[in-house]
């Protein structure tokens, strides 16, 4: 049984036992939907029968002692002794599980097949191929959690709450995201298109992706100036506290003085891993989260800090791709260690998650909890608020152009816009910004190709656009200022 705290296709660790991590119980299906798998037994004319789990005995499972299951059987055996074609016995239960778990209407409970579970067990791993974008189902739609550190989904330029309408020209509404997954998913060096829907555009945008094999490195360490280190958490899987212990012994030997604690974009993942990181940084005994069932009954979980570390002053940085995992670190530091949180409003997911495999390959997750801060609130659908709050530079928000599509004098679109934005912020002036490709604007992308030594064509493509965007991508990193801030912060308490 594995819990996950973020979602997506991905993550937590059991409420009553977070340490047991990589162990899954294998269930037969007939365990979790009895009256499926009776069905077999009952057109065979058998109308009781006794099962045994352990020194427990369960008795007659037949119709009378569950009638809820009658429609059922009924219909089960309708379509397998008059459907017009041959069934596939194994799809109809599938079907039946799988249609029980949606029913539920939570984005965050899903039945998988065996290729959905295989892709499951991936996403913890030590690497998989595809994008590197975390999805989960919302409201009918597949909406991105957050692109992975790195990925390729990230460098495409795919932003948290985007919408995916589409993959390959196929819509994915209805689609749950695991089988959203394993659309967009795929062999490494192939390409997916993938149509956005992102709010503040008014038409949707197309991402024509290229795959490639996406490491589940976790944890990222640099050391700043005057003794600041910054390490950032990616999400969290089966190794990422150990990841960040090595970090932060690393960082230690480098002289850390105080350190910015980066969860941005982070989805979240195992809940063991949170509650053991967030225990690095909070006082033993403290209250790290508290998981309430649905009968009210909470489970506190408190912090096994063993002091190892060297204590420094610590800010956490959070955006609105922090979730699950990644909330329960910056709640708990927060709220048991006075920890200061700057950035933006957090993703809201207060849920966990209780994986179980099947014996055939297949598995079901399902929300078994909820979770808790330390001082009791559900931050579910509301996010986390920084202490002090920052937002990235408005060319941040810039949406993604296309490689593929031609931007050309006379043009008149919102890319067009978008790619007069970016020009001005590249230090070259495309005259009045409103979306018309007119001479300045042509003037302005030949004079961008000469610095970066491209065929000065004065059309927006291909190796244009790429470097137009990466130029964006850095003045980012060059002007992030919610680092700064936290840095300003770190600093103030650096004694």
């Amino acid at each position: 049984m594995k819990n996950e705290s973020g979602e997506a296709s991905v993550e937590e660790e059991n409420q009553e036992q977070p340490k047991e991590a990589g162990k899954f119980i294998k269930v037969k299906k007939f365990t979790f939907i009895m009256g499926i798998f009776l069905l077999i037994f009952l057109t065979a004319g058998i109308t009781t029968i006794a099962l045994t789990f352990g020194d427990e005995k369960v008795e007659s499972l037949a119709p009378d002692k569950h009638s809820e299951f009658e429609k059922l059987f009924s219909t089960y055996d309708t379509i397998k002794g008059n459907y017009y074609k041959d069934i596939d016995e194994d799809k109809l239960v599938d079907g039946a599980i799988n249609g029980m778990i949606k029913s539920l209407d939570d984005p965050y409970s899903a039945y998988m097949d065996k290729k959905e579970a295989s892709s499951f067990h991936e996403s913890i791993s030590s690497s998989f191929e595809g994008i590197g974008a975390e999805i989960q189902e919302q409201d009918g739609h597949i909406a991105v959690v957050s692109p992975i550190k790195g990925s390729p989904a990230e460098k495409a330029g795919i932003k948290p709450n985007d919408i995916v309408l589409s993959v390959d020209g196929k819509s994915v509404k209805g689609l749950s995201s695991s089988e959203a997954v394993l659309k967009i998913r795929g062999e490494k060096g192939t390409k997916v298109k993938l149509t956005i829907s992102r709010a503040g555009e008014t038409d949707p945008i197309e991402f024509t992706i290229k795959r490639d094999t996406i490491p589940i490195e976790t944890v990222y360490a640099e050391m700043l100036d005057d003794g600041v280190a910054k390490i950032q958490v990616t999400s969290f899987s089966e190794h990422t506290v150990d990841e960040l212990k090595t970090s932060l012994e690393e960082m230690s030997k480098k002289d850390m003085k105080g350190l910015v604690l980066d969860l941005r974009g982070n989805p979240g993942g195992l809940l063991d891993q949170a509650i053991d990181m967030a225990s690095l940084f909070i006082p033993n005994g403290e209250v790290v989260l508290q998981v309430e069932n649905r009968s009210g009954k909470k489970e506190v979980y408190k912090s096994n800090n063993d002091g190892a570390l060297k204590k420094v002053p610590v800010v956490v940085l959070i955006d609105d791709g922090s979730a699950s995992a990644s909330e329960i670190v910056a709640a708990a530091v927060r709220e048991s260690a006075d920890i200061p949180l700057v950035g933006v409003k957090s993703f809201g997911k207060g849920t966990v998650q209780t994986a179980e495999d099947f014996d055939d390959g297949s598995n079901f997750k399902y929300t078994a909890a909820k979770w808790l801060t330390p001082d009791g609130n559900w931050i579910h659908k509301k996010g986390i608020k920084p202490d002090i709050e920052v937002k990235l530079p408005d060319y941040a928000s810039l949406p993604y152009i296309s490689p593929d599509k031609e931007l050309k004098a006379s043009d008149s679109s919102s890319e067009v816009k978008a790619a007069e934005k970016m020009l001005k912020e590249a230090g070259h002036d495309p005259g009045k910004i409103d979306g018309f490709f007119d001479e300045d604007t042509t003037n302005a992308v030949k004079a961008f190709q000469r610095d970066q030594k491209i065929k000065e064509t004065g059309i927006i493509k291909d190796d244009t656009t790429v470097k137009l965007m990466q130029v964006i991508r850095d003045k980012i990193l060059e002007n992030d200022t919610q680092l700064k801030k936290a840095v300003e912060v770190v600093k103030k308490d650096i004694k």
